[in-house]
């Protein structure tokens, strides 16, 4: 008889949710659905994600291990047995280590594959920490936010999302929530039948832009110029709350200063290229209504300043005092809401910790700049670089070295495997088990293992064990189970996570953290982790970064204001959002996906087609001196005038010419959190 299993969506969305999968008599996985029981799922799964089961069960997946047959990127291979390909592995990492190089020139690279805790860094980080590996700066997606809320916030919350209903007004600012984050439409929904008027802030038409109230065109890079613009018309008009401002924030006072002085509606309209109208408008209504709750996301703070641009838009609950009520306030992200033991899991007190960090954003760099030592052995998992790395001519560059072992762990031969010496097949979701936090909703979760491993791939954290075996790696720490590192990450983690054990999530698959409901952690009365334990708007922390402690607004680095020659080359911004079907690269190679998605385009306003002779349907070539990439022109509105868009990311071999918008993207960081600046792209585009 068919059972029907829990078990959680492990990919890089802030929804997190729990699936209900049904499996038949001889094992097979014949259905896959969202749980109806789970507060925050309830009952449906994204577009991608509804076709898991042709990704797990897709012909072409990775089932036993290869050895490269063929010179670097041609992806070619030869079947190979575990223990022959163990065995090469522990001989060439053992001889790096031996060599005058050392152990830091093994390079680990990985992020969000799989969000599992044991899956993604738990047995890796032991191995890669016991061997004396060089470090990964994992900031290629969300670093410059993430460490700009906590500096000003002590960690990364925000509002409840259950709670949104209460919400009286919701900006979207900078988020794709139906592609993005669909889950919290339906609480969207529910404020908006109570009468919130929803907003979306954004360059471009998406679809949530669509189905919003009202859209707001933003010029890409501009967001902080907006929230400052905003604030100066609350302080001017006296809509700030003072009792929340003098007992829960530090430095405001500096921050009044500052937008009165030199963000009035008529500036910030120059630099926004909105009505001035707009702004006042905007800022009026914000600030007349309560409660309020900003969606924030990522895609903003991937350009030079995105740091200061999260800054300044999550302090505006804190000038109005919306963070007091139940509905109101801001999210980035809940991760830092969970207080599960991570270092216990990962083992963060071993190994050497003045080993060097290489950032991930910088791959293209470390691969064929750095010498001291050079990098000699890459091992890949949960990533594909080869698409998804900035400035994509060097990273392949870096990984055509003849000189540079790498190992990848992948469940395709992706565009980074095409240049595996090793390639290793891992298990999907459905094969493992695997305990999951969130940063969209406040429920740790559990996965419970469906279906047996297809053919011989085996789960991340064991294909770490076996490689130090191999390697004669004698620690205990190194063979202890999944179960261990579970139990390791849920002991000792304070009071928000009692009634979250091992024993709970596997009965219950979800658990909600514990804590009130609504969750307020701003209200008044909050300690927070930052120095004053104060939200902190005149930050010292921030001045030791080298940058103003109170936000300011930074232009994008490749703009008329930062690069006048550059942008008269190059005039056009280039943003290359997720494609609805896509999640970052996978799923690219799902065929129903792919279908839907269709050939990769670029979209671009009528004004600017016309002038460069580009009809809709033709093929175009995107440029900048980094590199070039094609796609078929759609000429639409849903893009403004001086901004284009090619939804990503396509694998290059899948492409059509082997390229895709990574080729342009350049290898610059941000102010905060030194992560990728993906959206701070000038190009030109022109007929094929």
């Amino acid at each position: 008889m068919p059972q029907v299993i829990r078990a959680v969506c492990p990919h890089d969305c802030p929804d997190t949710c729990m699936m209900l999968v049904t499996v038949d008599d001889d094992g097979r996985a014949t259905r896959i659905a969202g749980d109806p029981e789970h507060a925050f799922t309830q009952g449906f799964l994204c577009t991608k994600v509804s076709k898991y089961l042709e990704r797990t069960y897709h012909p072409d997946r990775l089932t036993f291990p290869q050895i490269r047959a063929g010179a670097k990127g041609e992806g070619r291979f030869r079947r190979a047995t575990w223990d022959e390909a163990l065995a090469l592995i522990a001989d060439r990492l053992n001889a790096i280590i031996a060599s005058a190089d050392g152990p830091q020139a093994i390079l680990p690279y990985s992020y969000a594959g799989t969000m599992g805790l044991v899956q993604g860094e738990a047995m890796a980080s032991r191995f890669f920490r016991r061997i004396g590996a060089s470090f990964l700066d994992r900031t290629i997606c969300s670093s410059a936010g993430g460490e700009a809320f906590a500096l000003t916030y002590g960690a990364k919350m925000g509002t409840d999302p259950e709670a949104v209903p209460e919400a009286k007004l919701i900006l979207l600012w900078g988020t794709n929530t139906l592609t993005s984050n669909p889950h919290l439409w339906p609480f969207i929904r529910k404020a908006r039948a109570n009468g919130a008027p929803v907003i979306c802030i954004d360059p471009l038409r998406t679809r949530t832009a669509a189905a919003s109230d009202e859209h707001i065109a933003i010029r890409p890079g501009t967001d902080a110029a907006l929230a400052m613009g905003m604030m100066h018309v609350l302080f001017r008009d006296g809509h700030e709350d003072r009792q929340y401002l003098d007992e829960m924030t530090h430095g405001w006072e500096k921050l009044r200063e500052r937008v009165l002085r030199d963000y009035a509606p008529e500036r910030v309209s120059a630099i926004c290229r909105l009505p001035v109208e707009t702004i006042e408008r905007l800022g009026t209504l914000y600030g007349t209504t309560r409660p309020t709750f900003i969606r924030l996301n990522y895609g903003l703070q991937r350009h030079a300043g995105g740091g200061s641009a999260v800054r300044a838009i999550s302090l505006l609950p804190a000038i109005t005092g919306a963070w007091n009520d139940a509905g109101g306030g801001c999210q980035l992200s809940s991760s830092g809401t969970f207080a599960m033991n991570t270092a216990a899991m990962e083992r963060t007190d071993l190994g050497n910790h003045a080993a060097r960090t290489i950032n991930m954003t910088l791959l293209g760099r470390a691969l064929t700049e750095v010498d001291d030592p050079p990098v000699k052995a890459l091992i890949v998992y949960n990533s594909n670089p080869g698409s998804i790395a900035p400035d994509r001519e060097n990273v392949l560059r870096g990984l055509r070295r003849d000189d540079l072992f790498t190992v990848v762990l992948e469940h395709f031969q992706t565009d980074t495997a095409d240049y595996a010496d090793v390639l290793l097949p891992a298990t999907t979701q459905l094969e493992h088990e695997d305990i999951h936090k969130a940063y969209g909703h406040l429920y740790a979760m559990y996965n419970r293992r469906s279906i047996e491993p297809l053919g011989e791939a085996l789960p991340n954290s064991e294909i770490f064990r076996r490689i130090a075996a191999a390697m004669k790696l004698d620690y205990p720490e190194l063979r202890e189970s999944d179960e261990e590192l579970m139990r390791a990450a849920l002991t000792g983690t304070g009071d928000v996570m009692r009634g979250v054990t091992l024993e709970a999530l596997r009965e219950h698959g979800s658990v909600r953290l514990n804590l009130p409901s609504p969750h307020l952690p701003l209200r008044r009365g909050a300690i927070l982790k930052t120095p004053s334990g104060k939200i902190e708007i005149d930050s010292a922390q921030v001045a030791a970064l080298g940058l103003d402690p109170v936000p300011d607004y930074i232009a994008p680095r490749e703009s008329e204001e930062r690069a006048p020659e550059l942008a008269r080359r190059f005039p056009l911004a280039l943003l290359s959002p997720p494609a609805h079907e896509f999640l970052n690269s996978s799923f690219a190679n799902v065929a129903s996906l792919r279908r839907s998605a269709g050939k990769p385009a670029l979209e671009i306003h009528a004004d600017d087609a016309k002038v460069r002779a580009i009809e809709n349907g033709s093929r175009v070539k995107i440029f900048n001196d980094r590199g070039t990439f094609t796609a078929d022109a759609v000429v639409t509105d849903r893009v403004r005038p001086g901004v284009v868009s090619a939804p990503s990311v396509w694998w290059g071999r899948l492409s059509g010419d082997g390229a895709n918008a990574n080729q342009t993207t350049s290898q610059a960081l941000t102010d905060i959190g030194r992560g990728a600046t993906f959206y701070d792209n000038l190009v030109e585009v022109a007929p094929v």
